[in-house]
């Protein structure tokens, strides 16, 4: 029986390896050709839709002036672009950084929100806003990020010129990667999964997910779809495969930019990823019962992804973990023996080659440095993640059986220094 889980964890893991691997080179295709699609879109001469900024921010004084220090540096039209900030329910000075703001640049606004209305969390922030916006396309930025100059513009520009686009989602970087080792694992992170994930999903069946920033969509799609789901925690997922239903896809487009800030210690980290874990098995859980009712069965090979990350592979890895542990202290007698270990092997192996792999895309990120956090990354934060999607597996079960409303947990921000990005991605 013992033999049986073993062969039953390695499969499911060599499985997800193996798509992982099929991702990572088309992530890299996509990375030999995207600059091409720039070179074609500038020579159509488009005009410019006018572009609704939404920036949901509660208690954000410590990052949001230089958000909107980014903004103020947007290559694009201003009098075609209105910024709006959710002020939601904030009881510290962000509503009055924004207000500074929005009385020196017109194309600034600000909606500050009480309860019961206000305080409900992103998506009821986004919302509001959406409901006071004009603009024919919609991009949402975290109250963290500064985005580069031309990031809306080729947010726009993906739209204009590819129709089936629903939405366009750019590239994330992270900020105060250099901080401490646990920024520099998240930073490896962040870059696999925009190449791998994103890029990779993109160029091969020609989807990607919406992140919670750096994402134009158009205001039809959202008045059709009704604004944001407010009862999940990873709205954008959630908001992604509600597009891919309307029968459009999802463009990711390396090209913008932006950057943000993620966080300095475990305890933020783990309250932020655990958000991010819930919010995604409840997407599962919403459209695997509904799948058959679903008008775009595509939708299917995101959905087979996700629940494959968090439920089969990690059932996995966690299955295999087990066995192991018993094993040095319980004779089970296992015949697979010395594979398992050369399998196990292999798999560390590859895991290193894909992060590698990811991290040679993005400039001066191929380091000495970065290889050594990648070894260390594959016994320790990848590790982390599996007791983490046990636990949020553990609080969403918990939510559905006692019938608990959701609550928001906004990621503590850091003060940063002024950073010059030399690293600017290629």
């Amino acid at each position: 029986m013992a033999d049986l889980f073993m062969y039953i964890s390695l499969f499911l893991i060599w499985l997800m390896l193996f798509y992982h691997m099929f991702l990572m080179q088309g992530g890299y295709l996509h990375f030999l050709h995207y600059k091409k699609s720039e070179k074609e879109w500038q020579q159509n001469k488009i005009p410019f839709p006018k572009v609704s900024v939404l920036i949901p921010a509660h208690n954000e004084e410590v990052v949001i002036g230089k958000t909107l220090d980014a903004m103020c540096q947007l290559q694009y039209p201003t009098n075609l672009l209105e910024i709006i900030v959710i002020n939601d329910n904030s009881n510290d000075r962000t509503g009055e950084i924004v207000e500074s703001y929005a009385k020196r640049f017109p194309y600034i606004s600000v909606i500050h929100t009480k309860p019961p209305y206000g305080g409900k969390g992103k998506s009821g922030a986004l919302n509001i806003g959406f409901g006071q916006s004009t603009g024919e396309v919609i991009c949402v930025y975290d109250a963290d990020n500064t985005p580069e100059p031309d990031a809306i513009y080729w947010l726009v520009m993906g739209l204009q010129n590819d129709p089936k686009a629903g939405a366009i989602v750019g590239k994330f970087r992270v900020i105060n990667a250099n901080k401490n080792l646990l920024t520099r694992l998240i930073n490896v992170e962040t870059i696999t999964f925009q190449w791998l994930a994103q890029a990779g999903r993109w160029f091969w069946f020609k989807m990607s997910t919406i992140p919670g920033t750096n994402f134009a969509i158009r205001r039809s799609i959202l008045e059709e779809l009704g604004g944001w789901d407010q009862k999940a925690l990873s709205e954008d997922t959630e908001l992604s495969f509600r597009v891919y239903n309307l029968g459009y896809y999802i463009r990711f487009f390396p090209s913008a930019i932006t950057w943000e800030q993620e966080p300095e210690n475990l305890k933020v980290w783990w309250r932020q990823r655990t958000r991010w874990a819930r919010g995604n098995i409840y997407v599962i859980g919403k459209f695997l019962f509904q799948f058959f009712k679903l008008k775009n069965k595509k939708v299917g090979v995101d959905l087979l992804y996700f629940l494959f990350t968090y439920l089969l592979f990690f059932g996995g890895v966690l299955l295999s973990h087990a066995i192991f542990i018993v094993n040095l202290f319980v004779d089970l007698k296992l015949s697979i023996g010395i594979v398992s270990y050369a399998l196990l092997i292999m798999g560390f192996l590859l895991f290193v080659t894909e992060e590698l792999l990811a991290l040679s895309m993005e400039k001066r990120q191929l380091t000495l440095k970065n290889f050594l956090v990648v070894v260390f990354m594959y016994f320790t934060y990848s590790q982390m993640w599996i007791c983490l999607v046990v636990y949020a597996s553990f609080l969403e079960l918990k939510r559905i059986l006692f019938k608990q409303e959701v609550t928001w947990y906004k990621t503590k921000r850091f003060q940063q220094e002024d950073l010059i990005r030399k690293d600017r991605s290629a």
